[in-house]
C-alpha cells in the first residue's frame, strides 16, 4: 500500500463540485477532499478556501486502495485558511449590532492580518 490513514501529502485541486474538490496527487492517484473536511465551520463555498490548479498540503482520512482513490482532509493541515469570524454579541435588537458592526470588522481585519502575517 502507498499510501496509509493519517500520512501527510501533497496534491493540486483539479475540479471544484458543491460538495468538494477533486485533487491528483500523482500519476496513480487521486483524491477528494469533502466540504465537510475543509473547516469545522460552516463552509459557504469551498472556493474560499482552494481554487482549480493550487498545490495543497492534505491529511489522507482513507484510502481505497483498489481504485487509487483517497480520502482528504484540508482542515487538519491548514487551519488558518478561509474565512472566519465569531458573530458579534448583541443585547438589544439590531441596534445593538448595527453598533457594534464597526468594531466587529476593525477586530476581524486585524485577526485576518494577524493570521496572514503567521502563514
Amino acid at each position: 500500500m502507498k499510501y496509509n490513514e493519517g500520512d501527510i501529502v501533497y496534491g493540486t485541486i483539479t475540479n471544484i463540485l458543491g460538495y468538494g474538490a477533486f485533487v491528483e496527487i500523482d500519476k496513480e492517484y487521486n483524491g477528494l477532499i469533502h466540504i465537510s473536511e475543509f473547516s469545522d465551520n460552516y463552509v459557504r463555498d469551498i472556493k474560499d478556501y482552494v481554487v482549480i490548479g493550487e498545490k495543497v498540503k492534505l491529511r489522507v482520512i482513507e484510502v481505497e486502495e483498489d481504485k487509487k482513490r483517497l480520502k482528504l482532509s484540508y482542515k487538519t493541515m491548514n487551519k488558518s485558511r478561509g474565512v472566519k469570524g465569531e458573530v458579534p454579541k448583541f443585547t438589544i435588537g439590531f441596534k445593538s449590532l448595527r453598533d457594534r458592526l464597526p468594531q466587529f470588522i476593525k477586530e476581524q481585519m486585524e485577526q485576518d492580518k494577524e493570521n496572514d502575517n503567521n502563514l
